[in-house]
C-alpha cells in the first residue's frame, strides 16, 4: 500500500517575464516549468535531479509558496490550496520547509544560532522557544548544545547544515525542501547529512524532495527519483529502476556522466550532445531531441506523452530505451 500523499502538484507550471535590453521592448514570458505533475507521500524521499538550470529549484520554491504558479496547483494533505492568499501560504509555511544551499548567507548573522532555530516556532507560534527545548532540537539534528551560543560565521560547513537541518525541523514540518544539501562539504560530513534525513524521516514520517545534480547523492538517501529537462519531468521511478533500467535517453546520458574510478573505463566520446537550449527558444516537439542520439522525424515533430513501462515508472519519449 502506497503512502499518503503529502503534497501534490498537479499540472504546475512557473513563467516569469523575459528580458530585454530595450526597455521598451515588451519579451514574452518565459516558461521556467511545464506541466509538472508529482506525488510527495508522506515518510518518502524523492531526489530531483537533473542539469544546472532544469528548473528543479524553482520546483522546490514552488513547493513552499516562494514562487507563484502561473497555472497548475497544489493539493496539501489532500486539500487543495485554492489560491495564494495570506491564509493558503500560511498553511504551506506550517506542512513544509526549505534546505538553502548555502544555509550560512540564509541565516542572520547578528542572530546567535538558539534564536535562528527558534524563529520559525515564534513565528508559527508552534512548541516552546525555551533554551532547553531547543537544545532537544539542535541534538536530534547532530548539533551540539554548546554551538547554539554562536554566531553563523562561527560554525563549519557540516556544522552549519545541521543548524540549518535543526530550524526545519522545529515546527516538525510534513515536508523538507532540500536544495543542494551536501554542496561544498567533504564526503564524511555528506555521508552524515545524508544520514541524517534517513533517521528523520524514520522518526518523524517527514517526507523530503532533495533537489541534486550528484547521482550519488541520490542514490544513496532517495527512495524514488525524478529526472528534470528544461522545466519538465522526463522520467519517474524507484532508484533501483532509474540506475538499473533508465528509459529514458536523457536519464541514460546522466548516469553515463557521472564519473567511474577506473581507468579502464575511459569514455572516448561525450554521453549527451550539445549544449541545454535556451528557455526563450524551445525546440518543437520532444525538446530533448537536439541532444539525442536516438531522435527521429516524429521526435521533431510531436510532443511526447506519458508512458508507464511499470506501474511505477512513468517517461515521457517516444521511444523508450529498452531494458538491459
Amino acid at each position: 500500500m502506497s503512502a499518503p500523499s503529502v503534497l501534490e502538484a498537479q499540472s504546475l507550471s512557473v513563467s516569469v517575464p523575459g528580458r530585454s535590453r530595450l526597455p521598451f521592448v515588451k519579451q514574452p514570458r518565459l516558461d521556467i516549468l511545464r506541466d509538472i505533475s508529482l506525488t510527495i507521500g508522506a515518510g518518502e524521499i524523492l531526489a530531483m535531479v537533473g542539469e544546472s538550470g532544469s528548473g528543479k529549484s524553482t520546483f522546490g520554491k514552488a513547493l513552499v509558496g516562494l514562487m507563484k504558479p502561473s497555472a497548475g496547483q497544489l493539493v496539501l494533505d489532500g486539500e487543495i490550496l485554492p489560491d495564494w492568499s495570506q491564509k493558503s501560504f500560511r498553511r504551506m509555511r506550517q506542512a513544509t520547509a526549505l534546505l538553502f544551499q548555502d544555509p550560512v548567507t540564509s541565516f542572520d548573522p547578528r542572530q546567535r544560532i538558539a534564536s535562528i532555530i527558534a524563529e520559525p516556532r515564534h513565528i508559527q507560534g508552534v512548541g516552546s522557544t525555551r533554551l532547553d527545548a531547543i537544545a532537544e532540537m539542535a541534538e536530534r539534528a547532530g548539533l551540539s548544545r554548546h554551538l547554539l551560543a554562536r554566531f553563523p560565521h562561527g560554525l563549519s560547513g557540516g556544522q552549519a547544515r545541521r543548524a540549518a537541518v535543526a530550524r526545519a525541523l522545529s515546527v516538525v514540518p510534513k515536508l523538507i525542501v532540500a536544495d543542494e544539501p551536501t554542496a561544498g562539504l567533504d564526503l564524511s560530513v555528506q555521508a552524515g547529512v545524508l544520514n541524517l534525513f534517513l533517521d528523520i524521516r524514520d522518526e518523524y514520517r517527514t517526507a523530503f524532495l532533495i533537489i541534486t545534480h550528484n547521482l550519488a547523492v541520490a542514490r544513496h538517501v532517495s527512495d524514488r527519483i525524478a529526472i528534470m529537462y528544461l522545466g519538465q519531468i522526463v522520467e519517474t521511478g524507484p532508484t533501483r529502476s532509474i540506475f538499473t533500467a533508465p528509459r529514458h535517453p536523457y536519464t541514460a546520458a546522466l548516469l553515463a556522466s557521472e564519473p567511474v574510478p577506473d581507468p579502464a573505463r575511459r569514455r572516448t566520446e561525450p554521453p549527451v550532445i550539445g549544449e541545454v537550449p535556451s528557455l526563450a527558444n524551445r525546440p518543437q516537439g520532444c525538446e530533448f531531441h537536439p541532444r539525442c542520439r536516438f531522435a527521429q522525424e516524429r521526435c521533431r515533430r510531436e510532443a511526447p506523452a506519458e508512458t508507464r513501462p511499470a506501474p511505477d515508472h512513468v517517461v515521457r519519449c517516444h521511444f523508450p530505451l529498452a531494458p538491459p
